[in-house]
């Protein structure tokens, strides 16, 4: 039955990725990934799934796993098996179970790696030096993977070409602010079957994923409150309509906590004893590192799993407060990840970065850097049309007025 589900999750992938579908035609006669190693490490859900049969129908040698450890579905891990693809996932907190399936995918020697938080790369670099001549490049999909990656590049220890694709517009502007700010919420009120409307709603940081955070949880009736530490981003929440304030301060005042920021110990011991009783704390950033898990658990009397992903943990001064997804990505742990026309737009960023590595790694300089605008405008371009939208185009005499200074 499982396989089944996972199959049908697939399939109704398929009929919403125009963007995909529309490349996997145009590159289908060409077969440009023929014969290609491409080992894949991204969250393993249905919308995943579709990529990597794609770049087995485009000719690739896929090899896949999860990027991390909770937000695997196994009836998608059957399906997959069942498209001869060669997946090695499994959903578990068991890291030697996490890093043996990583390094599963990266002994088939990658051509290109796509990646989703670095640590398919980081991996690579560090336990398969021998097989680095057979790596082109790598696609990272996240803001988390990009600075991991940047920091490789600064202190001189980045081998190979890294696309950003996180940074490409047609990435950050709508996965990072609408697809996080729907799935995080989607994930926040499936698990808990609470309200948003009325309660008070802190998010850590203002990126792009923070900006759609506290979007959608405008639109859902909540007070909304931003921490932050860069002084620009907190006059734009201020802009924005949000109240801007330190964490010492919201973790009064909040009902639901959401952390996007990347870095750790943004909610800490001193601010889980100041919290409401009743609290809620989700984390949006990739690795589970900004709620501090250690913390809640040292100052829990007890901790239960009250509905599935949702832990009430009982602090020492007798208050509650409830943890979703253990602290991790709580959008795939306790839901399924972006919508899927989101997806479509990433996924099909990750299908060209990819091609653009084939076809020029060997004059690709060895650093960090977005996806080249052209492609952003070919797939914005080919969205458009899937929707049915036309639009204005410039003509010769407006071209050579903006190009002139007189």
């Amino acid at each position: 039955m499982d396989v089944i589900l996972g199959r049908q999750k697939i399939k109704w992938v398929e009929k919403h990725m125009k963007i995909v579908n529309f490349l996997r035609d145009s590159y289908k006669d060409s077969q440009p990934f023929k014969d290609v190693n491409i080992s894949m490490a991204i969250h393993l859900e249905a919308k995943t799934a579709y990529l990597s049969i794609i770049m087995k129908e485009l000719g690739a040698n896929v090899f896949i796993t999860g990027s991390n450890p909770l937000t695997t579905q196994p009836d998608v891990v059957m399906a997959l098996k069942e498209y001869g693809i060669n997946v090695f996932a499994e959903k578990t907190l068991d890291e030697t179970v996490y890093w043996k399936n990583i390094d599963r995918v990266l002994s088939a020697k990658p051509n290109i790696i796509i990646d989703d938080g670095a640590d398919l790369g980081v991996r690579f670099f560090e336990n398969y030096s021998s097989d680095l001549n057979n790596l082109w490049g790598i696609c990272e999909e996240t803001t988390t993977g990009v600075k991991r990656y940047n920091s490789l590049q600064k202190c001189g220890k980045l081998p190979v070409p890294v696309i950003a694709v996180n940074d490409s517009y047609m990435k950050y502007l709508f996965d990072n602010r609408y697809g996080t700010g729907q799935s995080t919420w989607d994930g926040i009120m499936r698990s808990t079957n609470l309200t948003v409307v009325g309660k008070t709603v802190v998010i850590g940081g203002y990126g792009w994923c923070g900006k759609g955070i506290a979007m959608r949880a405008k639109g859902l009736g909540a007070n909304v409150i931003v921490t932050e530490v860069d002084q620009i981003k907190a006059i734009e929440a201020l802009m924005d309509g949000f109240r801007v304030m330190p964490m010492d301060e919201a973790c009064l005042l909040g009902d639901i906590f959401v952390t996007a920021t990347g870095n750790i110990d943004i909610i800490t011991e001193k601010h889980f004893l100041k919290m409401k009783d009743g609290a809620l704390l989700a984390n949006a950033g990739h690795f589970d590192v900004e709620v501090k898990v250690a913390d809640l658990k040292k100052i829990s009397d007890c901790i239960t799993e009250v509905r599935p992903g949702v832990e009430e943990c009982v602090l020492k001064n007798g208050h509650s407060v409830f943890l979703l997804g253990k602290g991790r990505l709580v959008n795939l742990v306790n839901a399924d990840g972006h919508p899927v026309e989101i997806m479509d737009q990433s996924f099909a960023l990750q299908l060209e970065g990819a091609k653009y590595i084939l076809n020029n790694h060997s004059t690709m300089p060895k650093n960090v850097s977005p996806i080249p605008y052209d492609i952003d405008i070919k797939l914005a371009s080919i969205k458009l049309a899937s929707m049915g939208i036309k639009i204005d185009s410039l003509s010769q005499d407006q071209k050579k007025y903006m190009q002139s200074w007189k």
